[in-house]
């Protein structure tokens, strides 16, 4: 299973062909579509929220002003000429949720075993009950007789935020998953992955998430707040030591940024300082080679920022029906 896959328990009856985003700074709305035998974003539209309106995190209330949020995607949908749209895959920031990466030497036969052996794993790091959680998992990587488990779990009040806001748009949530593990779904089904080890850095307005993978593996994920106050280089030094002392690393093979437009002007010399400690070029995450666009004059740095993870979790979701 590749990031971002689901347990059953989160699965729509049928793929969806909308999603939405709804971001710290922004609402987003894509419909993927088929021609010449491929996917196509037949129709997208991007609509900025102001300050405050939504502020992901952990425990904390999300959606300060649930109507104008409503009205950005109310607008959003009408732009893309998808207002009749009642059913769509959501994605929400990773900051909604804690990520973690389980080992196993053993994992039992029964899902349902499973199930309880992750709630107990994840009770020691969680900082709400776990029967007010909403959890999921899929495996993140094998080595020898270790089974590593990527589980997200994330207060079941705080997902509900979201959905309300689709709801009152006339939308119901078939799916809910994370920004970050899409982007990463989008990389791959671009084709744009090496055999061997791959970075993405991922900004938002309130957090960074840096991921390491081997092949399709996730090999590693970390989330910091903004308000962590690490910079960027840091951050990417740090992985870049875990990833040579705890993974036998040695160079990335390739490294995508999404999200450099919340950068301030300083995307190039952010990239050039990455790639000069790296020693690899940074690149853009571009959904193009999986998912044409049918207004191709208008595919810049911002809004291919924006389609990444509708589009990563919308092509994910084709392939698994």
């Amino acid at each position: 299973m590749t990031p971002g896959s689901r347990t059953s328990s989160w699965f729509a009856p049928a793929p969806p062909t909308v999603a939405i985003e709804i971001a710290a700074r922004r609402v987003t709305v894509v419909e993927l579509g088929r021609a010449g035998g491929g996917a196509v974003v037949s129709a997208h539209a991007t609509e900025a929220l102001p300050p405050e309106a939504v502020v992901p995190g952990l425990i904390n209330e999300n959606i300060a002003a649930p109507a104008v949020v409503a009205d950005a995607l109310r607008r959003a949908l009408d732009r893309a000429g998808l207002r009749s749209t009642r059913r769509a895959a959501l994605i929400v920031p990773d900051s909604t949720a804690r990520v973690s990466l389980l080992p196993f030497e053993q994992l039992p036969a029964r899902p349902a075993d499973l199930d309880q052996l992750i709630r107990w794993q994840l009770k020691k790091a969680t900082g709400f009950p776990l029967i007010d959680a909403q959890i999921s998992h899929f495996v993140a990587h094998a080595e020898g007789s270790t089974t590593t488990i990527a589980a997200m779990v994330a207060r079941r009040t705080v997902i509900a935020e979201y959905e309300a806001v689709a709801a009152a748009a006339g939308i119901q949530a078939g799916v809910v998953d994370l920004a970050s593990l899409n982007v990463m779904n989008a990389i791959m089904a671009a084709g744009a992955t090496v055999s061997g080890d791959w970075l993405v850095v991922c900004l938002a307005a309130e957090a960074t998430t840096l991921a390491i993978l081997r092949g399709q593996q996730l090999m590693f994920y970390r989330h910091r707040a903004a308000v962590d106050e690490e910079p960027l280089s840091a951050l990417v030094h740090q992985t870049a030591m875990f990833h040579e002392d705890r993974l036998g690393g040695t160079k990335f093979g390739r490294v995508w940024l999404c999200g450099a437009g919340l950068l301030d002007g300083r995307a190039d010399q952010v990239r050039r300082e990455i790639g000069d400690r790296l020693s690899v070029p940074v690149e853009n995450v571009d959904v193009r080679p999986a998912a044409e666009l049918r207004d191709r004059a208008g595919a810049g740095p911002d809004i291919l920022d924006a389609l990444a993870a509708p589009v990563g979790m919308l092509l994910r979701e084709r392939k698994a029906a």
